[in-house]
């Protein structure tokens, strides 16, 4: 099951690229909803390899997913791969200069099932996929106002 969106954002490439790629800020951000999140490459650089493990509660269940960041191109592209117990995913985010103040930034999301109880939760995901697009692009949307922002209050 994939999703998409497209969002035009008022920041140079550069700026977006770094927002995009602050992962100690997405790491708090799953804290602050429950989640436990470890980093566990070891590595101290940004790029590929990069890995974290996070746990938490979804449906009622205790859930644990290892992300891993597949690539890196600084100031264009980043992909993590994410894999649990009974789904895989892809997430890919591209970054595209329209001006020297303007980047359109692509996220796509892809999951794949691997067992038979993940296979029912993506079909009722399908049932309801015109309801996760809005709000996945909504989300997106908000992220990209945000970054707009905090790019007029440094500039």
């Amino acid at each position: 099951m994939k999703f998409s969106t497209r969002e035009d954002i008022d920041a140079p490439i550069g700026h977006v690229f770094a927002e995009v790629s602050d992962f100690q800020v997405f790491e708090r951000a799953a804290m602050r909803r429950g989640a436990r999140v470890k980093r566990i490459d070891g590595q101290d650089l940004r790029g590929p390899g990069m890995a974290w493990q996070a746990d938490f509660e979804f449906r009622g269940k205790a859930r644990s997913v290892e992300i891993v960041l597949e690539d890196y191109e600084e100031p264009t592209n980043l992909e993590f791969l994410a894999k649990s117990a009974g789904l895989s995913g892809a997430c890919e985010v591209e970054l595209i200069a329209l001006s020297p103040n303007k980047t359109r930034m692509r996220l796509s999301v892809d999951l794949k099932p691997l067992t038979l109880s993940a296979r029912l939760l993506v079909q009722s995901m399908k049932l309801t996929k015109g309801n996760i697009d809005k709000r996945f692009r909504t989300r997106v949307a908000e992220f990209g106002t945000d970054i707009a922002a905090r790019h007029r209050r440094t500039a």
